[in-house]
C-alpha cells in the first residue's frame, strides 16, 4: 500500500504522523511509504533520518496526498485541506467530529474513509490511541497551569507548591482518566493539594490507593464540584466521553465566583470542552480572561513537546496502521473490533453514534459497510 505522511499545517502543531523507525517498519514491509520534505523538522526527526528509513520525500503536499491510498495525519484536516480528500482515501488521523460540523460534512460528501484515533476502542473501553495524547496532555496541563498562575501571565501570582508558612495552590482536577490521573501526578509533584473528581466510584478507589494518600478523591456531583471550583487556583478539566461533546461541568456561574487570577486548563477543548466557556486557542495566542479568572484552552497541547508525543503516538498507531496497510480498511476492521469503533465516516454514512449523536444525524451500522 502506498502511505502518505503530510506536513500538520495546524497553528504550532509541530508533530508528525510517523517517526522515522515507523516509516522503517512499514517500508520493510514492502510498503511505499511517502513523506512530505521537513515533515519531521519540528519534531527535530530530519529529513536524512526519514530517507535512510526507507521514506520517499516529497515536496508538494498536494502530491503527497494524491500518492497515498493511505494517509496519517496527527491533527484533523483543516479547511485548506479539505480540498484533498477523495472517494478512494482512507483518512487515519485524529478528528474529534462532534465538535467540527464543517469538517464531519466535507468527510461526507467527500466519500473518504475516516478513522478516528480518538474513538478505537478495546473491549474493556481503554482508548489505546487516545491514550499517549492524554498523558502527555495531562502531565503538561500542570505546567501550563503553574505558568499562567504568574502574575505576569495574568494569574493571581501564585507558586503551585507555596513556601515554608504560605499555602500551596489548590488544583481541582475533573475526571480521573488517563489525562487527569497523570496530571495530578504532576500537580502532586510540584507541590499543590490535588483533588481529583470523577463519577466512577471504583475508578477513585484505584487512584487513592495509586497515590496513597499525597492526592483526595471525590465523588462528582454538581454541588461539591461546583464549590471546588469556586474554591479552586487552578481547575484541570479533563473529561471525556468518547466520540461525543464533553459535558459542560463548570458552569459561567462558577467561573464568576472563582479569585480573579484563577486559571482554568480545559484538556477537553477537541471535543468542545468541558468549561461553559471555553473556545479553542493556539499557541501563539493560548489564553483568554472570563470573570477575572485566565482560561487555558489549546486545542493540539502536545504538539508543544513534539519530540516525545510524536514518538509515543506512533508507538501506538503503528500496529493498526500494519493492519489497515495489509489488507485494506475493511479487512482490518472485521478482524479487529477496536479498530472497527474507530469507523468515523465511510461511503458518506456516519457511522460513529457520537458524531451522529452531536449533530443530529442519521448513524450506518459498521457491519453495513464491511
Amino acid at each position: 500500500m502506498r502511505i502518505s505522511v503530510p506536513t500538520e499545517v495546524k497553528n504550532n502543531e509541530y508533530r508528525v504522523a510517523l517517526t522515522p523507525s515507523g516509516v522503517h517498519d512499514l517500508a520493510r514491509s514492502g510498503h511505499e511509504v511517502i513523506v512530505q520534505s521537513g515533515a519531521g523538522a519540528g519534531s527535530s526527526m530530519p529529513d536524512t533520518e526519514y530517507a535512510d528509513a526507507g521514506a520517499v520525500l516529497v515536496d508538494d503536499p498536494a502530491e503527497v496526498w494524491a500518492r497515498g491510498e493511505l494517509v496519517m495525519k496527527v491533527k484533523e484536516p483543516i479547511a485548506s485541506e479539505y480540498a484533498h480528500f477523495r472517494e478512494d482515501l482512507t483518512l487515519f488521523t485524529y478528528l474529534h467530529l462532534a465538535a467540527d460540523r464543517p469538517l464531519t460534512e466535507r468527510l461526507m460528501t467527500s466519500g473518504v474513509t475516516a478513522i478516528a484515533y480518538e474513538t478505537v476502542q478495546l473491549a474493556g473501553g481503554g482508548l489505546p490511541l487516545l491514550a499517549p495524547m492524554s498523558e502527555v496532555a495531562g502531565r503538561l496541563a500542570p505546567l501550563v497551569g503553574a505558568h499562567t498562575l504568574m502574575r505576569s501571565q495574568g494569574g493571581l501570582g501564585l507558586l503551585m507548591s507555596g513556601v515554608p508558612g504560605t499555602r500551596p495552590a489548590r488544583v481541582t482536577v475533573i475526571g480521573g482518566g488517563v489525562a487527569g490521573a497523570n496530571a495530578a501526578v504532576i500537580a502532586s509533584g510540584m507541590g499543590a493539594d490535588v483533588t481529583i473528581f470523577d463519577t466512577n466510584i471504583p475508578r477513585l478507589r484505584m487512584l487513592d490507593d495509586h497515590f496513597a494518600g499525597r492526592v483526595k478523591t471525590a465523588a462528582s456531583n454538581p454541588m461539591d464540584l461546583g464549590r471546588a471550583v469556586i474554591d479552586s487556583d487552578l481547575v484541570i478539566g479533563s473529561v471525556l466521553i468518547p466520540g461525543a461533546r464533553a459535558p459542560k461541568l463548570v458552569t459561567n456561574a462558577m467561573v464568576e465566583q472563582m479569585r480573579p487570577g484563577s486559571v482554568l486548563v480545559d484538556i477537553a477543548v477537541d471535543q468542545g470542552g468541558c468549561f461553559e466557556d471555553t473556545h479553542p486557542t493556539t499557541h501563539d495566542d493560548p489564553t483568554f480572561a472570563v470573570h477575572g479568572s485566565v482560561f487555558y484552552c489549546v486545542a493540539n497541547m502536545p504538539g508543544a513537546v513534539p519530540n516525545t508525543s510524536t514518538s509515543a503516538l506512533t508507538n501506538a498507531t503503528l500496529p493498526y496502521a500494519r493492519a489497515i496497510a495489509a489488507g485494506g480498511w475493511r479487512q482490518a476492521l472485521a478482524k479487529d473490533p477496536a479498530l472497527a469503533v474507530g469507523l468515523n465516516v465511510a461511503a458518506g454514512a456516519i457511522v460513529s453514534a457520537g458524531v451522529g449523536a452531536a449533530h443530529d444525524l442519521p448513524v450506518t451500522p459498521v457491519d453495513d459497510l464491511l
